[in-house]
């Protein structure tokens, strides 16, 4: 797409918190696009916390999801189409110039829309997106972190050369987080998922942080308010700090960001210690977003079965041979590895990059 002249450029990538890590590169390859253009960035109030300090972001506009299907549940069809009226009005006040649908759903196709903005483009889908975009663009998969973006960005003429997850957490945030961990860093684990499939079992974290803290390891498990009763069970009797669901989504970043190391599941904070540079193992199994993310600080377990990945379909009758095949000696053996990056990036057992377990 060749460079066009615009004022203002809308992002749209409403949720879910993994997801807009992985779109956070979107900013800064528009502002070397577009380096005179004002770009906000449509999303839900949930992860307005990764988003309101963004480099080059201009602003945070908030879409309210929960009221409009509040309204629809209850049949409260006039006063959902006023509100739909006011996000209308909202939005084209602003007279974006260039809308950006990087969710690829009827949904953020239809707030595009309602932008009145000349140009809107997005990612072709399954959905009726065509009804709604100017232009519709072919999803790049590959292994690469974040590569469905990176096609996005490259369709649209913008750089790519340094294509980073970025946080934009607030100052507050920052500094209450460094409040709560002083001065020794703890090694975070991340265990929560909203689907069965991409969980390791109680029983492997547990003998994981019995490891960690024999070797001296300051532990905090960090997850969302509706993982709390979970984490109580699972964490029962462990000398490790139970912050799930304590702190707010910029807060835990905060924390993330500050970590000796990390090792999650394929969950949001996860994805932010790859974006924060913090030492990370990651465990896949059912879902396999990225096996490559241009550094030697992640090590990606992920044992390719026949039937993996299934996403949302497993055909293993509640097995998840995937995530239960990974040890805790596999796990301990890569954090070790991403921890002993110096500072010049070499590993003493690669130095070539992320380790992959297939």
């Amino acid at each position: 797409m060749p460079e066009i002249a615009v004022k203002r450029i809308l992002i749209i990538r409403l949720s879910a918190i993994g997801d807009v890590v992985f779109a956070s590169p979107l900013v800064a390859a528009c502002r070397q696009a577009h380096p005179n253009a004002e770009i906000d960035w449509l999303a839900e109030g949930v992860v307005r916390p990764l988003l309101q300090d963004m480099p080059g972001l201009h602003e945070v506009v908030l879409w309210p999801r929960q009221e409009w299907e509040e309204l629809w549940r209850e049949k409260r069809l006039i006063m959902l189409a006023r509100a739909i009226l006011k996000m209308r009005a909202l939005l084209r006040e602003r007279q974006y110039d260039l809308v950006v649908d990087a969710q690829g759903l009827v949904k953020s196709a239809l707030l595009a829309w309602l932008t009145g903005a000349r140009s809107r483009i997005g990612f072709k889908s399954k959905e009726p997106t065509g009804v709604f975009l100017t232009k519709r663009i072919e999803k790049s998969i590959t292994p690469r972190i974040s590569s469905e973006y990176l096609g996005l960005a490259e369709a649209l003429s913008w750089s790519t050369r340094d294509f980073d997850l970025v946080l934009g957490i607030s100052a507050s945030d920052e500094n209450r987080a460094q409040d709560i961990i002083g001065s020794v860093p703890y090694t975070v684990i991340a265990p929560f998922t909203t689907r069965a499939q991409k969980h390791w079992t109680d029983d492997r974290w547990r003998q994981l942080i019995s490891d960690l803290l024999v070797q001296g390891h300051k532990v905090a498990c960090l997850g969302g308010p509706g993982d709390r009763e979970h984490a109580r069970a699972m964490l029962d009797g462990l000398g490790v700090e139970n912050w799930v669901g304590k702190f707010p989504l910029g807060v835990s970043a905060g924390i993330v960001g500050r970590a000796r190391a990390l090792v999650g599941v394929d969950t949001g904070l996860t994805h932010m210690g790859v974006a924060t540079g913090v030492p990370t193992v990651a465990l896949f199994g059912s879902t396999c977003p990225y096996l490559e993310t241009g550094g030697d600080r992640v090590r990606i377990i992920y044992h390719a079965l026949s039937c993996s990945p299934c996403a949302r379909r497993p055909t293993c009758q509640g097995r998840f041979e995937c995530m239960t095949d990974i040890g805790t000696d596999e796990v301990m053996l890569a954090l070790e590895a991403v921890t002993c990056v110096d500072a010049d990036g070499y590993t003493p057992d690669s130095g070539k990059g992320v380790a992959i377990d297939v």
